[in-house]
């Protein structure tokens, strides 16, 4: 199994799409990120990582990564072991920097112990995290309070929100990063708030691909937690996604946070696949 290296989304997208769209909702990161990269070129620090692992049945895994992030991956079918280890081979032997390697459970695994195999650097499993998909809003149509979109108007707040949402998530966050995000994300139309006579809650839009689209982030302060604003923010972007044409939505959730799960269950969004995180680690 010899990796094949991609200059381009497009060329790595007529390798990969027809198989990664069987498997759509799982595969939203992958597809979503190769759809940013040809549509916003100019907001990638460096040149993508594009690569595949073929055997003759076909495609065996993808890979994509953006730096500074982590490697993306995917498994569709064949040696799995083999693959990794072909794809780790191929990304030091060409000298790339991996932080570390994001995907579904099984395929994740085996790229990072083979990456550990391979380099003999520590690997640690890091957020654990559940894809959902919804074809159906569950919920009824809230009695107070509205979906709308974000506004210029509302830059400063839904910064502030963009911001503590990473902080909340990763443990830290750039203002400037995060303000630039938030910026964007309203003039591309993708940042939506609920308004309960002002904003309580942002749910952003986000990855489209053939059939679906993804949600997220989703953010309450603290402050306003427990009131049935994120479920009722969620729950009518999802009805206005699926309005609009998209078959599904799909969002991810932390395992780690139980009643995140459970309110995007009871909005009507149903299992796919799990998605492990690991950080490789430096020699020290």
């Amino acid at each position: 199994m010899d990796p094949k290296t991609y200059t381009d989304s497009a060329l790595f997208l007529r390798a990969t799409q027809d198989t990664l769209e069987s498997d759509e909702a799982a595969t939203g990161l992958m597809l979503g990120i190769c759809g940013h990269l040809a549509r916003h070129p100019a907001r990638f620090r460096a040149a993508p990582c594009l690569k595949t692992v073929e055997d003759e049945a076909g495609l065996v895994l993808a890979a994509i990564m953006t730096p500074p992030q982590k490697l993306v991956v995917y498994a569709h079918q064949g040696d799995m072991d083999g693959g990794a280890r072909a794809l780790v081979e191929s990304l030091a032997r060409e000298g790339w920097h991996v932080p570390g390697v994001l995907g579904p459970s099984p395929a994740a695994a085996r790229v990072a112990g083979a990456w550990s195999a391979f380099t003999g650097r520590e690997t640690r499993l890091g957020r654990r995290q559940r894809v959902y998909e919804l074809r159906q809003v569950l919920t009824p149509v809230p009695a107070r309070g509205q979906l709308r979109p974000a506004t210029a108007a509302d830059l400063d707040l839904a910064a502030r929100w963009w911001y503590e949402f990473h902080v909340d998530i990763f443990g830290k966050a750039n203002r400037e990063e995060t303000a630039q995000s938030a910026r964007f994300r309203i003039e591309q139309g993708d940042l939506y708030l609920w308004d309960d006579e002002g904003p309580v809650s942002l749910a952003n839009k986000t990855r489209p691909t053939r059939r679906g689209i993804s949600i997220g982030p989703v953010y309450t302060p603290p402050e306003l937690r427990r009131r049935g604003y994120a479920t009722a923010c969620v729950g009518e972007l999802a009805r206005l996604l699926l309005a609009s044409g998209r078959e599904f939505c799909a969002l991810f959730a932390d395992l780690a946070n139980p009643t995140s799960n459970h309110i995007y269950q009871e909005i009507g969004f149903r299992p796919v696949c799990d998605y492990d995180e690991y950080t490789f680690l430096e020699r020290e």
